[in-house]
Formats: structure tokens, sequence, C-alpha cells
């Protein structure tokens, strides 16, 4: 049987997705962050696994754009939205990434994302300036699903790629870092699955140790 620890050698896939106050991961702050580890069945067919999710506080001195604020529906100072540290919510979203690791016996997580370098890219920055030194993530790999559903189904925005690939999509629920993990855990699992139904995967070219 096939183990996750071989289908993408060595890199355990977690779908990361990210709310913020801007497009510049330097200046601008991380308002969410949500994490879905992938998981293989006895099958080896590929699964969304468990899904952990954090509102984060705004980092001292960062900027938030009102046209982004007024993207995500995200209000930084609700009273009720129960927001936490960057690095609290950094150690809560890889805590399980690393335990996941050490059980599939995976090197290193890969983010998945649709357009993964802006996700990416605002993970590597809260994890610099907070100082973290237990980062699971590759640093600068990852796996795109707008590539892979623009190869798969013809669609590269995320909405359309999960449509056309049966899945259901709730505009009213979108541009929350839940929802989207949640959406682009299933993209990824569809077109991967599909791809080795289709014959794409010779089983006999994967590691097997």
């Amino acid at each position: 049987m096939i183990e996750i620890k071989n289908r993408f050698r060595g890199f355990l896939p977690v779908v990361v997705d990210v709310e913020t106050g801007g497009f510049n991961a330097a200046t601008d702050a991380l308002l969410e962050i949500a994490a879905c580890v992938i998981e293989m069945d006895e099958k080896g067919r590929l699964i969304p696994g468990d899904l952990i999710m954090r509102h984060v506080e705004p980092f001292e001195g960062a900027n938030l754009e009102p046209a982004a604020l007024e993207f995500n529906g995200i209000r930084p100072d609700h009273p009720l939205r129960l927001a936490v540290p960057e690095k609290e919510a950094l150690r809560d979203v890889f805590q399980p990434v690393r335990r996941r690791l050490r059980e599939t016996g995976c090197k290193r997580a890969v983010l998945v994302g649709h357009n993964p370098t802006f996700d990416l890219s605002f993970l590597n920055a809260a994890v610099a300036r907070t100082d973290f030194k237990r980062n699971p993530f590759h640093p600068f790999s990852s796996f795109d699903t707008a590539t892979l559903g623009g190869l798969a189904y013809g669609q590269t925005v995320l909405a359309r790629a999960v449509q056309a690939a049966g899945l259901e999509w709730n505009q009213s629920e979108a541009h929350s870092a839940r929802y989207d993990t949640e959406r682009t855990a299933e993209l990824f699992c569809a077109v991967v699955n599909r791809w080795n139904e289709l014959g794409g995967l010779d089983p006999a070219t994967l590691a097997t140790s």
C-alpha cells in the first residue's frame, strides 16, 4: 500500500489559507490563518484531515488597508473575535502539523494553497517576526491548486474550480480562512485522486521506504 510519505517525496501536504490586512507580507497584518493536514486512506486516496483555524491579533505597527478589510469582512477590533498573538497562532497551527510529520514519517510539510505564494509569504513573515524556531513548512516549495485546477478543470479561480470538480461552493462563506481552506483541501484531493484514477501515477515509480 502506498503511504503518504512516499506519495510526495517525503512531503506532507498541508492546505493553508490566510486572511490579511493587505498584500504586503512585511508591513500588513496577518488576521486569520487556517490549516488542514491532508491524509491518505487505506485505498491510497487523499482526504482532508482535521482543520485548525485562529484569528490573529495585528502585530504592533501593522498596516490595515481599508480595501482589504472590506473584501474579507474582518473587523480586527471586534470584541468577540477572540484573536490571539501571532506566535500563539503559529504554535497552535504548527503543533498538529509537526505531530503528523512524526506519525507519517514525512520529512517536511509543504504548503498547499490557491496561489500559495501569497499565503507562504505571510506565513514566512510571521515566523521571522516572532522568531519562531520550529516551522515545519518548507520555506519556498508549495503546491498550487490554481495551477492544478487549470490543468484538471480549465478553471483557475477557486470558486469555479471547486464547482467544476463537482464540489459545493457557498459564496457567502468565501474569503474566510476556514472556508477557503476547506474548499481548497477538497479541490486538491479531488485533482490528485482523479489523476490516479485515470492511471496517471505508476506506483512503481514511488519510493517504498
